[in-house]
């Protein structure tokens, strides 16, 4: 009964978020609360709830303090070279842009963190896909599925869990797993192409007139032409140029030389880009605007290294990361705003986005609170287990990748690593398969992991993006699957699975 509920339970929850028919609060929130009486157990709810919220605090204290201090960075200008420098490199074209955003999320998630991958990726890529009408679900699910690859490294969660879980080292797990994460990586990068060339023929080719400068604002004009097609985007305070026969408009942002502050020309009919500028739902995302008076050049260095210091901290662990955090938004906020009318402001600025991660990260402890109290994740995962036929005991490898893609889906990854993993390792030992094949056939499933309604991370991302949770799960949900197939495939044609 309780397998069932928890199935019904999960897929209720699903089916709502994404036909829009609640909030993802809302359905994270009422949806277990409502199965919780259902199974009887309504008296606990409280204590379910609660037991979630204190699993998760950390990590959503961690998130608040991490939005602060890259809202912080953003402000001041850290990111600005790096957002004028991809758009070198994308030269504007849609294609680039989607493969430079899977290359962003891929090296930043060498720091084994997805929250802070996120918000750096979306923090760069963000003003790009505005100002040229990209699709933003685009961005979430490369960068999320990238992040979900690279999240196999050692020090990035999984392997750790899987090789504690399992009592074998990290080392012997993770190095034979590189030439089928290789390809994973590869599978996201021919992914990012085929969605940059959809991007493309959407939007047509665009190309950047004249070379970028970073100025100071003084309007110098910066053209996106869109060959053949009735609209076009100015990026700057400047006139869009149409194609054949098309209207122009004018942009009235502020110069920039890196796309953002721009107004978007119109064919007629269309809204004027004076308008777009103001009243476009990204006009509180003044990503490079050279004029924007939260920026401290003269601070530039001392905040890279005060990042750098940050991160190295992470990966070394000195100290717990929402403590790291904690004291890098206080010292980001003070040394860059010493005036305490300034600090209010800029924490007042990223308030949206801290309560909407924050809310989110809380009301998913709802969740797994019930999920875990009243024991439907372990009926579930005793009842996947107990479905293997006893003809497939010699490639539970095999098995174990598979099941990695539901499992770490609906399932935290500490429940599956410390839970489920153990059991499918013991039956893999009955048939002689060894330990090292089982835990690197549980790393497979990690791209889609990256999607789950049940990472916070994912939380950051969608929000920064401003893109709907169920639209960002409609879209990733099946490419990730891919990719986590094409690693268990490589994985079995290479004999590390």
């Amino acid at each position: 009964m309780l397998t069932i509920l928890g199935f019904v339970m999960i897929a209720t929850f699903l089916v709502l978020i994404m036909m829009k028919k609640m909030s993802p609060i809302a359905a994270l929130v009422l949806i277990p609360a409502l199965f919780c009486v259902f199974v009887g157990q309504g008296g606990q709810l409280g204590e379910y709830v609660l037991k979630g919220v204190g699993d998760l605090a950390p990590t959503a204290a961690m998130l608040m303090f991490a939005i602060v201090y890259f809202g912080v960075m953003i402000d001041v200008g850290l990111f600005d070279p790096i957002v004028r420098g991809i758009l070198r490199f994308c030269k504007a074209d849609p294609l680039r842009i989607v493969v430079g955003t899977a290359l962003l999320a891929a090296i930043v998630s060498l720091d084994g963190d997805g929250s802070t991958t996120f918000m750096i990726t979306v923090s760069a890529m963000y003003p790009l896909y505005k100002r040229l009408g990209m699709s933003l679900v685009v961005m979430t699910g490369v960068a999320a599925t990238a992040n979900g690859v690279m999240n196999t490294l050692p020090w990035g969660g999984p392997t750790a869990r899987a090789a504690t879980a399992l009592k074998v080292d990290a080392g012997d797990v993770f190095v034979p797993m590189i030439p089928a994460l290789a390809v994973g990586m590869a599978a996201v990068l021919v992914l990012a192409y085929v969605l940059g060339r959809r991007e493309r023929k959407r939007l047509g080719m665009l190309t950047l007139d004249e070379a970028l400068e970073t100025g100071t604002g003084s309007g110098t004009e910066q053209v996106l032409v869109k060959a053949g097609a009735g609209s076009s985007t100015a990026v700057g305070g400047s006139t869009a140029v149409g194609g054949p026969g098309a209207g122009s408009g004018k942009g009235t942002g502020s110069g920039t030389g890196a796309g953002v502050g721009g107004g978007t020309g119109t064919a007629p009919g269309e809204e004027s880009g004076a308008k777009s500028g103001e009243e476009s739902d990204d006009e509180g995302f003044q990503g490079l605007d050279p004029n924007r008076p939260t920026l401290r050049p003269r601070l530039y260095w001392f905040n890279a290294g005060l990042t750098v210091a940050l991160l190295t901290s992470m990966i070394l662990e000195l100290l717990p990361i929402p403590v790291l955090f904690l004291i890098g938004a206080a010292l980001a906020l003070t040394v860059n705003y010493p005036n305490m009318a300034e600090q209010k402001a800029r924490i007042a600025a990223h308030a949206d986005n801290v309560l909407n991660v924050s809310g989110m990260v809380f009301a998913a402890a709802v969740f797994t609170g019930v999920l875990t109290g009243t024991g439907m994740v372990e009926h579930m995962a005793d009842w996947l287990v107990g479905a293997i036929p006893e003809g497939m005991g010699p490639h539970m490898g095999i098995v174990t990748g598979v099941l990695s893609l539901p499992l770490t889906y609906f399932m935290s990854n500490d429940g599956f690593y410390f839970g489920v993993l153990p059991v499918l390792a013991e039956a893999g030992a009955a048939h002689g398969v060894s330990p090292l094949e089982i835990a690197r056939a549980s790393l497979v499933g990690q791209p889609l992991h990256m999607s789950s309604p049940l990472v916070p991370a994912v939380y950051v991302l969608v929000g920064m993006a401003k893109v709907e949770f169920g639209d960002h799960t409609k879209f990733t949900v099946k490419w990730a699957a891919l990719t986590s197939l094409v690693v268990l495939a490589a994985g079995i044609l290479f004999g590390i699975i």
